[in-house]
């Protein structure tokens, strides 16, 4: 049985809106990353996210995992969380990714202003589109 490397996203939803960032293979993607030794899923996606976005984020449920091949033959076991944020919605960038953008959550498809949103995280946020949320998270 094969072991895949682990990383762990957070889907942030705020105001009928989802964040999306855009990684170093121009594609759509969703803040967070590789838990440090002896760290939790949940305490390393609210690291991540702070790290890559500034952002504070409450990490709610556990929505999807699935593999992803990030590149030809290379895989990687993505976990998926939903997440509200514990703070303002300003984001600052680190230098791992090249833009952000609050996405209005009626405009996702595989394709979103050319770029890529891979399946599987298309799918883990509709599932968290569906998960009890606070009013501000559902307003548009």
């Amino acid at each position: 049985m094969s072991v895949y490397p682990v990383s762990i996203k957070g889907v942030v939803l705020h105001r009928g809106r989802v964040l999306l960032l855009v990684n170093e293979r121009d594609e759509w993607d969703l803040p967070g990353g590789r838990p440090e030794a002896g760290e939790d899923h949940r305490t390393a996606l609210a690291r991540e996210v702070r790290e890559e976005t500034g952002l504070s984020v409450d990490i709610g449920a556990l929505l999807n995992e699935h593999l992803f091949e990030v590149l030809p033959q290379r895989f990687v076991r993505i976990v998926s969380f939903g997440c509200t944020l514990a703070g303002d919605a300003d984001v600052t960038l680190s230098d791992e990714h090249s833009g952000a953008h609050w996405l209005p959550v009626d405009e996702l498809g595989l394709s979103v202003a050319g770029r890529r949103l891979p399946a599987g995280y298309l799918g883990a946020i509709r599932q968290a589109m569906d998960q009890p949320l606070s009013p501000s998270d559902r307003e548009v």
